[in-house]
């Protein structure tokens, strides 16, 4: 089986370029305007595809945690409404979904409850997220199964028999695993990349992406000389900028840059077999010595 998926116009998994999504998740703070700036921002750094989060917050925000008070750029609310302003409604996706195809850019959305799948069915995205906090929720990958679409799965804050779980839910038809660390920002000791490599040994019929949150870039294209055939990041305008994720973000200078390490580790993992290159062979002309022979 090959270990590839197909994402819109694009197959990801081995031998295929690395995906790259910009994941702009609620950092638009409920801002359309800022929303199309970033997506402006994930274009022109070369990102293939941006990505916001869809929650039903009524739904999605936990009981205990509705009432608890909050200082936000709205004033003290409580988290319940804070949940309500990031959340953009059916006709402020409409204009992303506008603008994102005038654009030329896919967008999707990682999907936290049932009723969010729901919604997003009526936009034509190429795949759905399930993000590492729902993992375990069982019912939620079935119902975003049932779309028919591909399915990429984040593994923060799970152990490994929780991912083998949630793997055999999915099915690994059209899948994508993720590792992740759901730590904002992530030291470099927690970020343990050679999980990388651990899923792919673990899961040999499905491609494995790596959702970063450090700060930094070098240890996303590290990801990808593991074998990350799929890189997400979170992209702000401002590290500066109020909400939780924006520390762990990259600003759309260091985003394209991230985009180019990544396709220089690419370009530069080679296929494993010693050669001698054609631009060596004027220095091996000058410069070689043999001596000793038998």
């Amino acid at each position: 089986m090959t270990r590839e998926i197909k994402i819109g116009n694009k197959l990801v998994g081995d031998g295929h370029p690395t995906f790259v999504i910009a994941e702009i998740g609620i950092n638009h703070n409920g801002d359309l305007e800022i929303a199309k700036q970033m997506i402006d921002a994930a274009v022109h750094a070369g990102a293939d595809a941006v990505k916001f989060q869809k929650r039903t917050p009524e739904v999605a925000t936990p009981p205990e945690q509705q009432n608890q008070m909050r200082e936000t750029p709205w004033g003290y609310i409580t988290y319940l409404d804070y949940r309500f302003k990031v959340e953009f409604n059916e006709e402020q996706y409409r204009e992303i979904d506008r603008y994102c195809r005038g654009k030329k850019i896919a967008w999707m959305v990682s999907v936290w409850d049932e009723p969010s799948v729901d919604f997003m069915e009526k936009f034509d995205t190429p795949a759905y997220k399930i993000p590492s906090a729902s993992l375990t929720d069982f019912n939620l990958i079935r119902k975003a199964r049932a779309s028919g679409k591909p399915l990429i799965l984040s593994s923060g804050m799970s152990t490994m028999e929780q991912i083998k779980k949630g793997v055999s839910i999915a099915g690994e038809k059209e899948l994508l695993l993720m590792h992740c660390t759901s730590t904002y920002p992530c030291e470099p000791e927690e970020l343990n990349l050679k999980m990388v490599s651990t899923l792919r040994n673990e899961f040999p019929n499905i491609p494995i992406g790596y959702s970063g949150h450090e700060v930094g870039l070098v240890p996303s294209a590290i990801a990808v000389a593991f074998g990350a055939c799929m890189v997400e990041r979170h992209l702000t305008l401002d590290r500066a900028m109020w909400g939780s994720d924006q520390a762990a973000s990259v600003e759309p200078g260091g985003f394209e840059r991230l985009v180019k390490y990544i396709r220089v580790t690419e370009a530069s993992l080679g296929d494993g077999v010693k050669k001698v290159y054609e631009s060596e062979k004027s220095s091996m002309k000058k410069l070689r010595r043999v001596s000793g022979e038998d």
